[in-house]
């Protein structure tokens, strides 16, 4: 068991050039195994031919009268930024204009560049499509540079803004000035490494000499500023993160600093004359309880006057939760949860009430992709299932048409036979927890993947996976999908019951998934597997070393793993309300319980173990994944592991990245599990 006297702690030196030579040879060892046989080229072509296909849906953004798309194929692997009017997007074959060519960009600057996104300028006689700040990223990284773009001559702005790589925030004030937060020196950043300051940046000025409107503390999580274009940028809402679920909000309004009276653990929307609080504890206001997960609304002006009526337009039952909310220019549309099964709705304020109407009837799993906020009333909707493609429909609120198909994603694999069934298990403490199982009923056990995450109040929802289905559904294996708690499939109780403390509770779930999925004889302990990233790497690790008899092998992506220095890693200190703080004896007490890491027993048979992370994560440090690599080879495990050089949190920076991770893990998984 690792001490503090880590002996593995030289991993941690993500660049250091012995941690690096353990890598390469981790690498080659792992390239060697998996990557010679025929099946390996086969889920390699196979998976990247899915992630190039011309036919796939091009998703689109808004920005004035035009849609823009990254683009990435094996010509374009950084990606083709480009734009076409929404008329020419309908087409089978949309003219598209080339903004971009991040691919060209990256050549010509010596820079392995990775789209991280575009923030336009919403108000003023430049709003729409004239000026934007394109964020690029080395090798996929959270942090970026930011420069500005002019969306006329296709160019960036010569001598525009432009800041050096930090995890920098960026919202336009008008054309010629922004509010900024990013690495200006001592003190600008919070223990998180996110900014502290908010800074009123003027064009042509340096920007650490921009007067600061608003500084939080060093402990937290960050502060930033979104100005409001709903009233053309002549309000901001501040939000100064004091830990990852809780903030205070402040409206900054002609200079003028006002702080929002409403619960620090609430989510909070402003939009044109609309205050939205979804709550996330029950919250007793104007001599009512609100319980936890309502959404409610009232007038801003009346509110920061000192009147507390609120509107419920959202209360949870025991099978229906709110996902989330999107504003149109005058609606508002809710995505519900009822057993996981997405429900549309769509609120519009008229004769002095809000009128609430079903929104897209019968289209199976479907979410918001995006609202036309500012000039009109247009939506667009994506639906799709674990064996129904993608399909992309655009609405107009008032119109009597029913949302129309814009595009439809191709099947890349074959789903004939294969059915989708929802099952609820019995955790240890009574509790039922859903999950989804994909494949074909009368197959009998066969290798099965069980994929989890359980946390942040993250939902995982029924979607199509190409990925999934052509590396593993289509040769015969079934997936099932977990929704364990802490994620937020029954809204804010649903997280809370496995916050801190209460960890142990989603996995006590997983586990109980695992071990119905053998009781219903739809695979066995040795053919089954287990797959998560990030908080889903815990869970992975807490799987293999607290129910290793449950798995015949695991897949551990980007993991969080040593919880005794996760909080002094990287991003880590900004995720301690999820899970506790290690230098507080009492939270180590059950941290130390089931942090992977500290929980490795050498008399106890381990499943085999594929761990997989990134040099560029910097998010979760890769020394997690390296030092349980690290120490389970020296205690005679069955591990495997790979490092992407590039890739940040997500793994991979491009399509042959992610395909040849994907392949790893397939190959791996096949190997192990298909008895």
């Amino acid at each position: 068991m690792p001490d503090d006297d880590d002996v593995y702690l030289w991993l941690e030196d993500v660049e250091g050039a012995e941690a690096l030579a353990w890598v390469r040879q981790r690498n080659a060892e792992t390239v060697a195994a998996l990557t010679g046989g025929e099946r390996f080229t086969e889920l390699d072509a196979g998976i990247r031919a899915v992630l190039d296909a011309d036919d796939r849906i091009p998703m689109i953004a808004w920005h004035g009268e035009r849609v823009y798309n990254l683009w990435k194929d094996a010509t374009n692997k950084r990606g083709l930024w480009r734009r076409t009017t929404l008329e020419s997007y309908r087409t089978d074959r949309p003219d598209w204009q080339t903004v971009l060519d991040l691919d060209a960009l990256a050549e010509a600057e010596g820079e392995n560049w990775v789209w991280q996104g575009a923030t336009y300028l919403r108000t003023g006689p430049l709003a729409g499509e004239h000026r934007c700040l394109v964020a690029l990223s080395r090798g996929g990284a959270d942090a970026s540079v930011v420069r500005e773009f002019d969306l006329d001559s296709l160019e960036f702005v010569k001598d525009g803004f432009e800041l050096p790589e930090a995890k920098s925030s960026v919202s336009w004030i008008d054309a010629d000035a922004l509010f900024v937060g990013t690495d200006t020196g001592p003190g600008s950043m919070t223990s998180s490494g996110y900014p502290r300051q908010v800074r009123a940046w003027r064009r042509g000025t340096p920007v650490g000499d921009a007067p600061v409107v608003f500084e939080g503390s060093p402990d937290d999580v960050s502060v930033r500023a979104t100005s409001d274009p709903s009233v053309d940028g002549r309000r901001a809402l501040i939000r100064q993160a004091t830990d990852f679920f809780n903030a205070r909000r402040y409206l900054l309004i002609d200079g003028e600093l006002t702080e929002l009276d409403v619960p620090q653990d609430s989510g909070v929307d402003i939009h044109r004359e609309w205050l939205l609080v979804r709550v996330r504890t029950d919250w007793s206001v104007a001599g009512a309880t609100q319980p936890a997960g309502t959404l409610l609304v009232a007038r801003l002006d009346a509110y920061l006057a000192g009147e507390r009526t609120l509107t419920p337009l959202f209360s949870p039952d025991p099978h229906t939760s709110l996902s989330y909310a999107e504003w149109t220019r005058t609606g508002l549309i809710l995505v519900l949860l009822a057993d996981v099964r997405s429900r549309l709705e769509l609120l519009t304020f008229d004769g002095g009430r809000w009128q609430r109407s079903v929104l897209g009837h019968d289209l199976g799993q479907t979410d918001v992709w995006q609202t036309n906020a500012d000039a009109d009333e247009q939506y667009l909707l994506l639906s799709s299932g674990f064996t129904l493609p993608p399909t992309l429909r655009h609405g107009v609120l008032g119109s009597a048409q029913a949302p129309t198909i814009l595009k439809q994603g191709p099947a890349h694999f074959a789903a004939e036979g294969i059915e989708t069934r929802q099952y609820f298990a019995t955790s240890a403490d009574g509790t039922q927890v859903p999950y989804f199982v994909v494949g074909r009923p009368d197959a009998g056990p066969g290798p099965t993947l069980l994929s989890g995450y359980g946390g942040f109040e993250v939902s995982r929802v029924p979607a199509y996976n190409a990925i999934i289905g052509r590396g593993w559904l289509a040769r015969g294996g079934t997936y099932v999908v977990a929704n364990i708690r802490g994620g937020g499939e029954y809204g804010p109780a649903w997280h809370r019951a496995a916050l801190r403390e209460q960890r142990p509770r989603a996995y006590e779930d997983f586990a109980a998934v695992a071990t119905d999925l053998v009781e219903r004889g739809i695979t066995t302990r040795a053919q089954l597997g287990a797959e998560g990233g990030s908080n889903g790497g815990l869970l992975m690790g807490v799987m293999l070393t607290r129910y290793p008899e449950l798995f015949g092998a695991i897949v551990c992506a980007v993991p969080l793993l040593d919880m005794r220095r996760y909080h002094l890693l990287l991003a880590g200190a900004s995720w301690m309300a999820e899970y506790g703080d290690p230098d507080n004896a009492d939270d180590w007490a059950y941290l130390s319980l089931f942090s992977p890491y500290h929980n490795v027993r050498d008399a106890v048979p381990y499943p085999p173990t594929l761990i997989t992370t990134s040099t560029r994560d910097d998010r979760v440090h890769p020394g997690h994944a390296r030092k349980m690599v690290a120490l389970l080879r020296d205690r005679a495990k069955d591990v495997t592991y790979y490092e992407n050089i590039e890739g940040g949190h997500g793994g991979a920076a491009d399509n042959s990245q992610m395909a040849f991770k994907w392949s790893l893990a397939f190959e791996f998984l096949w190997r192990k599990l298909n008895i």
